[in-house]
Protein backbone atom coordinates (compact mmCIF):
# COMPACT_ATOMS: atom_id res chain seq x y z
CA UNK A 1 0.00 0.00 0.00
CA UNK A 2 1.09 3.40 -0.75
CA UNK A 3 1.82 5.81 2.07
CA UNK A 4 -0.12 8.75 0.48
CA UNK A 5 -3.64 6.38 0.75
CA UNK A 6 -3.16 6.01 5.09
CA UNK A 7 -3.78 9.35 5.18
CA UNK A 8 -5.95 10.20 7.90
CA UNK A 9 -9.04 11.76 7.54
CA UNK A 10 -8.85 15.80 8.92
CA UNK A 11 -11.14 15.45 11.71
CA UNK A 12 -9.15 12.73 13.17
CA UNK A 13 -5.41 14.73 12.68
CA UNK A 14 -6.45 17.87 13.57
CA UNK A 15 -4.10 20.02 15.54
CA UNK A 16 -1.36 16.97 14.48
CA UNK A 17 1.89 16.98 11.98
CA UNK A 18 1.90 13.88 10.10
CA UNK A 19 -0.71 12.97 7.83
CA UNK A 20 -0.75 8.70 8.31
CA UNK A 21 0.31 6.39 11.13
CA UNK A 22 2.33 3.65 8.81
CA UNK A 23 4.25 1.48 10.39
CA UNK A 24 7.93 1.68 11.73
CA UNK A 25 10.59 0.10 9.76
CA UNK A 26 10.33 -3.10 12.03
CA UNK A 27 6.73 -4.15 11.78
CA UNK A 28 5.76 -6.95 9.66
CA UNK A 29 2.07 -6.17 9.93
CA UNK A 30 0.24 -3.04 9.08
CA UNK A 31 -2.80 -1.47 10.40
CA UNK A 32 -5.11 0.39 8.06
CA UNK A 33 -8.71 1.82 8.34
CA UNK A 34 -11.51 0.12 6.26
CA UNK A 35 -15.17 0.66 5.72
CA UNK A 36 -16.91 -2.50 7.44
CA UNK A 37 -19.90 -2.18 5.48
CA UNK A 38 -22.19 -1.22 7.67
CA UNK A 39 -24.46 1.56 7.09
CA UNK A 40 -23.74 3.41 10.21
CA UNK A 41 -22.88 6.89 10.80
CA UNK A 42 -19.63 6.70 13.30
CA UNK A 43 -18.18 10.00 14.56
CA UNK A 44 -14.24 10.73 13.68
CA UNK A 45 -13.11 11.73 17.09
CA UNK A 46 -9.88 13.83 16.82
CA UNK A 47 -6.62 11.60 18.35
CA UNK A 48 -5.96 11.74 22.28
CA UNK A 49 -2.73 12.36 23.18
CA UNK A 50 -1.90 9.24 25.24
CA UNK A 51 0.86 9.27 28.33
CA UNK A 52 2.87 6.24 29.52
CA UNK A 53 5.34 6.03 32.73
CA UNK A 54 8.94 4.87 31.71
CA UNK A 55 10.93 4.17 34.37
CA UNK A 56 14.58 4.98 33.48
CA UNK A 57 17.10 3.30 34.45
CA UNK A 58 20.03 5.80 33.14
CA UNK A 59 19.05 9.26 31.98
CA UNK A 60 22.59 11.19 31.02
CA UNK A 61 22.64 9.74 26.92
CA UNK A 62 26.46 9.60 26.36
CA UNK A 63 27.47 10.53 22.58
CA UNK A 64 30.65 10.39 20.32
CA UNK A 65 29.19 11.79 16.60
CA UNK A 66 32.22 13.81 15.65
CA UNK A 67 29.70 16.56 14.46
CA UNK A 68 27.74 17.36 17.75
CA UNK A 69 29.42 19.72 19.73
CA UNK A 70 28.31 18.06 22.95
CA UNK A 71 29.31 14.47 24.04
CA UNK A 72 26.35 14.13 26.40
CA UNK A 73 22.61 14.85 26.32
CA UNK A 74 18.96 14.38 28.36
CA UNK A 75 15.73 13.44 27.07
CA UNK A 76 12.68 13.31 29.68
CA UNK A 77 10.23 12.04 26.76
CA UNK A 78 10.16 9.97 23.89
CA UNK A 79 7.42 11.64 21.32
CA UNK A 80 7.44 14.96 21.08
CA UNK A 81 3.76 16.70 21.16
CA UNK A 82 4.62 19.49 19.05
CA UNK A 83 4.08 17.53 16.22
CA UNK A 84 6.78 19.18 13.41
CA UNK A 85 6.62 16.73 10.57
CA UNK A 86 10.21 17.06 9.70
CA UNK A 87 11.32 15.88 13.26
CA UNK A 88 14.39 13.40 12.58
CA UNK A 89 13.90 12.38 16.18
CA UNK A 90 10.56 10.70 14.30
CA UNK A 91 11.76 7.07 13.89
CA UNK A 92 13.43 6.26 17.13
CA UNK A 93 9.18 5.44 17.64
CA UNK A 94 9.87 2.44 15.57
CA UNK A 95 12.02 0.81 18.12
CA UNK A 96 9.48 0.89 20.52
CA UNK A 97 6.83 -0.62 18.06
CA UNK A 98 5.02 2.65 17.01
CA UNK A 99 4.48 4.32 14.10
CA UNK A 100 6.99 7.52 13.78
CA UNK A 101 4.39 9.29 12.20
CA UNK A 102 1.17 9.85 14.14
CA UNK A 103 1.84 7.63 17.03
CA UNK A 104 5.03 9.76 17.57
CA UNK A 105 3.19 13.05 18.45
CA UNK A 106 0.25 11.02 20.29
CA UNK A 107 1.77 8.44 22.05
CA UNK A 108 4.07 10.08 24.47
CA UNK A 109 6.43 8.28 27.01
CA UNK A 110 7.51 10.39 30.32
CA UNK A 111 10.67 9.95 32.13
CA UNK A 112 8.95 10.47 35.96
CA UNK A 113 12.15 9.65 37.66
CA UNK A 114 14.45 11.59 35.27
CA UNK A 115 15.50 14.32 38.01
CA UNK A 116 16.03 11.79 40.52
CA UNK A 117 18.12 9.02 38.81
CA UNK A 118 20.20 12.34 37.38
CA UNK A 119 20.96 13.17 41.00
CA UNK A 120 22.27 9.63 41.25
CA UNK A 121 24.17 9.80 38.26
CA UNK A 122 25.65 13.00 38.76
CA UNK A 123 27.02 12.06 42.48
CA UNK A 124 28.67 8.74 41.25
CA UNK A 125 32.35 8.74 41.95
CA UNK A 126 34.42 9.66 38.58
CA UNK A 127 31.98 11.30 37.17
CA UNK A 128 33.74 14.20 34.65
CA UNK A 129 31.10 16.99 34.15
CA UNK A 130 30.81 18.28 30.85
CA UNK A 131 27.78 20.61 29.77
CA UNK A 132 24.76 18.46 29.54
CA UNK A 133 22.10 19.12 26.22
CA UNK A 134 18.66 19.12 26.59
CA UNK A 135 16.01 19.20 23.59
CA UNK A 136 18.46 17.86 20.93
CA UNK A 137 16.29 15.22 20.32
CA UNK A 138 12.72 15.85 21.16
CA UNK A 139 11.57 19.38 23.05
CA UNK A 140 11.94 19.47 26.92
CA UNK A 141 9.15 22.05 26.86
CA UNK A 142 6.34 20.36 25.10
CA UNK A 143 3.06 20.51 26.02
CA UNK A 144 2.97 17.62 28.40
CA UNK A 145 5.55 19.25 30.75
CA UNK A 146 2.59 22.08 31.68
CA UNK A 147 1.33 18.87 33.82
CA UNK A 148 4.84 16.51 34.44
CA UNK A 149 7.26 19.67 35.43
CA UNK A 150 10.04 16.55 34.38
CA UNK A 151 12.11 19.21 33.11
CA UNK A 152 11.41 22.07 35.77
CA UNK A 153 12.67 19.21 38.48
CA UNK A 154 16.16 18.48 36.04
CA UNK A 155 16.91 22.33 36.23
CA UNK A 156 16.88 22.02 40.01
CA UNK A 157 18.77 18.75 39.92
CA UNK A 158 21.59 20.73 37.78
CA UNK A 159 20.82 23.79 39.38
CA UNK A 160 22.08 22.11 42.90
CA UNK A 161 25.29 20.86 41.60
CA UNK A 162 26.14 24.06 39.71
CA UNK A 163 26.33 21.71 36.66
CA UNK A 164 26.59 23.63 32.99
CA UNK A 165 23.86 23.00 30.61
CA UNK A 166 22.51 23.45 27.02
CA UNK A 167 18.65 24.27 26.91
CA UNK A 168 17.35 23.42 23.03
CA UNK A 169 13.78 24.35 22.28
CA UNK A 170 10.51 25.78 20.40
CA UNK A 171 8.53 25.87 23.93
CA UNK A 172 7.73 29.22 25.72
CA UNK A 173 7.16 27.44 28.41
CA UNK A 174 10.79 27.80 29.57
CA UNK A 175 9.85 30.99 30.59
CA UNK A 176 8.51 29.54 33.78
CA UNK A 177 11.64 28.54 34.53
CA UNK A 178 13.43 31.72 34.66
CA UNK A 179 13.83 32.20 38.68
CA UNK A 180 16.18 28.58 37.93
CA UNK A 181 17.77 29.90 34.59
CA UNK A 182 18.37 33.71 35.37
CA UNK A 183 20.80 32.37 38.37
CA UNK A 184 22.41 29.99 36.44
CA UNK A 185 23.28 32.31 33.81
CA UNK A 186 24.74 34.84 36.07
CA UNK A 187 27.37 31.80 36.93
CA UNK A 188 27.89 31.16 33.41
CA UNK A 189 25.76 27.79 33.65
CA UNK A 190 23.37 28.14 31.39
CA UNK A 191 22.69 28.71 27.72
CA UNK A 192 19.58 28.41 25.44
CA UNK A 193 18.78 27.70 21.46
CA UNK A 194 15.41 28.92 20.30
CA UNK A 195 14.43 27.57 17.04
CA UNK A 196 12.31 29.42 14.54
CA UNK A 197 11.78 28.00 11.29
CA UNK A 198 9.92 30.26 9.51
CA UNK A 199 7.96 33.61 10.42
CA UNK A 200 5.20 32.66 8.21
CA UNK A 201 2.81 31.61 11.03
CA UNK A 202 -0.09 29.73 8.71
CA UNK A 203 3.08 27.70 7.32
CA UNK A 204 4.53 27.47 10.93
CA UNK A 205 1.76 25.88 12.23
CA UNK A 206 0.97 23.44 9.31
CA UNK A 207 4.38 22.14 9.77
CA UNK A 208 4.79 21.81 13.65
CA UNK A 209 0.91 22.63 14.60
CA UNK A 210 1.48 22.25 18.33
CA UNK A 211 4.78 25.21 18.34
CA UNK A 212 4.61 28.85 20.04
CA UNK A 213 3.94 31.14 16.82
CA UNK A 214 7.21 32.52 15.37
CA UNK A 215 6.22 35.52 16.55
CA UNK A 216 5.80 34.52 20.78
CA UNK A 217 9.70 32.33 19.83
CA UNK A 218 11.03 35.75 19.43
CA UNK A 219 9.37 37.56 22.35
CA UNK A 220 10.90 34.18 24.26
CA UNK A 221 13.68 35.08 22.89
CA UNK A 222 13.29 38.65 24.46
CA UNK A 223 12.31 37.80 27.46
CA UNK A 224 15.31 35.28 28.28
CA UNK A 225 17.72 38.33 26.76
CA UNK A 226 16.11 40.79 29.34
CA UNK A 227 16.92 37.51 31.91
CA UNK A 228 20.58 37.89 31.25
CA UNK A 229 20.55 34.17 29.71
CA UNK A 230 22.38 34.14 26.07
CA UNK A 231 19.96 32.67 23.76
CA UNK A 232 21.19 31.65 19.99
CA UNK A 233 18.62 32.00 17.47
CA UNK A 234 18.40 28.85 15.17
CA UNK A 235 16.93 28.88 11.80
CA UNK A 236 16.33 25.45 12.03
CA UNK A 237 15.10 23.33 9.65
CA UNK A 238 15.51 25.88 6.86
CA UNK A 239 13.92 23.75 3.88
CA UNK A 240 15.06 24.47 0.11
CA UNK A 241 12.92 26.08 -1.96
CA UNK A 242 9.61 26.38 1.17
CA UNK A 243 11.68 28.53 4.12
CA UNK A 244 15.06 29.17 2.85
CA UNK A 245 13.97 32.97 1.39
CA UNK A 246 13.72 33.90 4.75
CA UNK A 247 17.22 33.11 5.92
CA UNK A 248 18.56 36.57 6.60
CA UNK A 249 14.72 37.86 7.94
CA UNK A 250 14.41 35.33 10.53
CA UNK A 251 18.14 35.98 12.02
CA UNK A 252 17.67 39.83 11.77
CA UNK A 253 14.02 39.50 13.90
CA UNK A 254 15.74 37.07 16.47
CA UNK A 255 18.85 40.06 16.70
CA UNK A 256 16.61 42.65 17.47
CA UNK A 257 14.90 39.93 19.86
CA UNK A 258 18.54 40.29 21.66
CA UNK A 259 20.22 36.77 20.22
CA UNK A 260 23.61 36.86 20.21
CA UNK A 261 23.95 34.18 18.09
CA UNK A 262 22.80 32.03 15.19
CA UNK A 263 22.78 28.96 13.53
CA UNK A 264 21.20 27.07 10.80
CA UNK A 265 20.76 23.60 10.09
CA UNK A 266 19.22 21.91 6.81
CA UNK A 267 16.03 19.99 6.26
CA UNK A 268 17.12 16.10 7.47
CA UNK A 269 14.63 13.25 6.79
CA UNK A 270 16.18 9.66 7.78
CA UNK A 271 14.25 6.92 7.54
CA UNK A 272 10.80 6.81 7.85
CA UNK A 273 10.88 10.48 8.15
CA UNK A 274 11.24 10.80 4.33
CA UNK A 275 7.90 9.43 3.31
CA UNK A 276 6.15 11.52 6.21
CA UNK A 277 7.74 14.82 4.84
CA UNK A 278 6.65 13.98 1.01
CA UNK A 279 3.09 12.71 1.50
CA UNK A 280 2.50 16.63 3.45
CA UNK A 281 4.52 18.81 0.78
CA UNK A 282 2.61 17.11 -1.53
CA UNK A 283 -0.90 17.35 0.38
CA UNK A 284 -0.10 21.20 1.30
CA UNK A 285 2.58 22.40 -1.41
CA UNK A 286 2.43 20.39 -4.22
CA UNK A 287 3.40 22.93 -6.26
CA UNK A 288 7.03 23.28 -4.35
CA UNK A 289 7.81 19.42 -4.21
CA UNK A 290 9.63 19.16 -7.25
CA UNK A 291 11.79 21.99 -6.16
CA UNK A 292 11.95 21.30 -2.72
CA UNK A 293 12.98 17.42 -3.25
CA UNK A 294 15.38 18.35 -6.42
CA UNK A 295 17.61 20.51 -3.98
CA UNK A 296 17.83 18.31 -1.45
CA UNK A 297 18.96 15.28 -3.82
CA UNK A 298 21.14 18.11 -5.04
CA UNK A 299 22.77 18.51 -1.23
CA UNK A 300 22.99 14.82 -1.02
CA UNK A 301 24.80 12.84 -4.09
CA UNK A 302 21.41 12.31 -5.25
CA UNK A 303 19.27 10.39 -2.26
CA UNK A 304 17.05 12.61 -0.02
CA UNK A 305 19.17 12.25 2.73
CA UNK A 306 22.72 11.41 3.32
CA UNK A 307 23.79 10.32 7.30
CA UNK A 308 27.37 11.41 6.32
CA UNK A 309 29.57 12.99 9.21
CA UNK A 310 29.54 16.74 9.07
CA UNK A 311 27.67 16.94 5.71
CA UNK A 312 24.14 15.50 7.21
CA UNK A 313 22.93 18.82 8.57
CA UNK A 314 24.28 21.37 6.00
CA UNK A 315 24.80 19.14 2.63
CA UNK A 316 27.50 19.59 0.03
CA UNK A 317 27.41 21.51 -3.71
CA UNK A 318 26.66 24.48 -5.41
CA UNK A 319 23.65 24.83 -3.37
CA UNK A 320 24.77 23.89 0.18
CA UNK A 321 27.47 26.82 -0.31
CA UNK A 322 24.74 29.43 -1.40
CA UNK A 323 23.18 29.08 2.18
CA UNK A 324 25.99 28.92 3.80
CA UNK A 325 27.65 31.75 2.22
CA UNK A 326 24.34 34.11 2.45
CA UNK A 327 23.86 32.75 6.61
CA UNK A 328 27.98 34.02 7.44
CA UNK A 329 26.80 37.33 5.84
CA UNK A 330 24.03 38.05 7.74
CA UNK A 331 25.65 37.28 11.54
CA UNK A 332 28.69 39.21 9.86
CA UNK A 333 26.64 42.23 9.19
CA UNK A 334 24.87 41.90 12.56
CA UNK A 335 27.70 41.27 14.91
CA UNK A 336 26.59 38.12 15.79
CA UNK A 337 29.14 36.14 14.49
CA UNK A 338 31.45 35.29 17.40
CA UNK A 339 30.83 32.10 19.40
CA UNK A 340 29.33 31.73 22.37
CA UNK A 341 31.30 32.00 25.27
CA UNK A 342 32.19 28.07 27.00
CA UNK A 343 29.86 27.18 29.79
CA UNK A 344 31.89 26.90 33.47
CA UNK A 345 32.50 23.47 34.82
CA UNK A 346 34.51 24.30 37.85
CA UNK A 347 31.58 24.94 40.01
CA UNK A 348 29.95 21.62 40.23
CA UNK A 349 29.56 20.11 43.39
CA UNK A 350 27.32 17.62 44.62
CA UNK A 351 25.31 18.98 47.01
CA UNK A 352 24.65 17.38 51.17
CA UNK A 353 21.91 15.17 51.63
CA UNK A 354 19.81 14.23 54.66
CA UNK A 355 22.15 12.12 56.90
CA UNK A 356 25.58 13.10 55.52
CA UNK A 357 28.19 13.44 57.61
CA UNK A 358 29.69 17.48 57.44
CA UNK A 359 33.01 18.72 57.05
CA UNK A 360 34.11 20.08 60.16
CA UNK A 361 36.98 22.28 58.42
Amino acid sequence: MEQSDRILEQERRRGRGALTCAPGRFERHDRVAVQDGWDIAEELTPLRTEIREERARSIINYVSSPDLPFDRSINPFRGCEHGCVYCFARPSHAYMGMSPGLDFETRLTVRRNAPEQLAKELSRPGYKVAPIAIGTNTDPYQPVERDEGVMRACLEVLADHQHPVAIVTKGAMIERDLDILAPMAEAGLVRVGISVTSLDAKLSRRMEPRCPSPQRRLQTIEQLVEAGIPVRVMASPLVPGLTDHELEQIIERAAEAGATSASYIMLRLPREVAGLWEDWLKHHYPNRFNRVMGHLRDMHGGAVYSAQWHKRMRGEGSYADLIAQRFRRVIRRLGIDAAQPALRCDLFRIPPRTGDQLDLF
